[in-house]
Formats: structure tokens, sequence, C-alpha cells
């Protein structure tokens, strides 16, 4: 298919006809040519950069890195070495969501240790440990 309307790249990439307008308006992606009618029509890149766009997604990338990586993607003078340092720094940054993830986890298990059958919901420890602090990692005192 040499062209596409925007519904055909969305059925294709399964993105929502909204989300690709999105990206056009962030520059990911480039503005389309139009028809005789002012319709957008799109080609075969487009649907390869929304894949791209998609996959980062899935990686953990924002939108900002997906642009710089748009751009490296293209620039003759980039280095895969740029592009490493980049996913280097996104497994930093997963480590560390994983880490307070796991704090959280482990908080919420402690509290949910602590119900006991028979209680009323006033003497609930996990609603007075709602109440009391708003640090999740925060259990009676002690911090994970």
């Amino acid at each position: 298919m040499s062209v596409m309307t925007i519904g055909q790249v969305a059925l294709h990439t399964g993105v929502g006809v909204e989300t690709i307008r999105f990206y056009e308006r962030k520059a990911l992606l480039p503005e389309p040519e139009r028809n005789g009618s002012g319709y957008r029509i799109y080609r075969q890149a487009a649907v390869e950069r929304i894949l791209f766009i998609r996959h980062a997604k899935a990686l953990g990338f924002s939108l900002a890195e997906i642009k710089e990586l748009l751009f490296l993607r293209v620039d003759d003078a980039a280095s895969c070495l740029e592009i490493k340092e980049m996913a280097v720094d996104k497994i930093k940054d997963i480590e560390q969501r994983i880490t307070a993830l796991t704090r959280i986890r482990d908080a919420l298990k402690e509290l949910a240790q602590s119900c006991r059958k028979g209680r009323s919901a006033a003497e609930c420890r996990i609603l007075e440990s709602l109440l009391a602090n708003d640090d999740p990692g925060f259990v009676a005192g002690n911090r994970y």
C-alpha cells in the first residue's frame, strides 16, 4: 500500500487516531502530506516510525527520550555508544523505581498482616497508617 489514511495507519500500528495526531503535534511524527481534499495521507515510513515509538515506550522511554532516539537514528554523526548510554540511564531509572515499588509493597504487606479479624474500621491499622503519614515507605515509625 503506497499511501494510507490516518485510520489505516492507526489500524496497522495499534494506536488511536488521536495518538497519531498527538505524535504529530509533539513533532515525533512529521506532518503528513495532504491530498487534494485536504485529508492526511501517510506512507509506510509513518507506520514504521509509530511502531518505533510504541516499542521505545514499552521499554520505558519518555516521549522526550524517544524524540532524541529518533533524531539519533537519522544523525550520521551519532554513535551507538550514545544510544547505549541512554539505555544504561534507563536501566538505572528502572532499578530505582523497582526499589521504590519493593519498599511500598513491603510496607503494604506489613500493614495487611497487621489486620485482625473482628476489628472495626476505626481500629484498622492500614487506615491509621494512611492518616498518620503520607510516605508509603513509612510504617509504624520504620522506613524501609
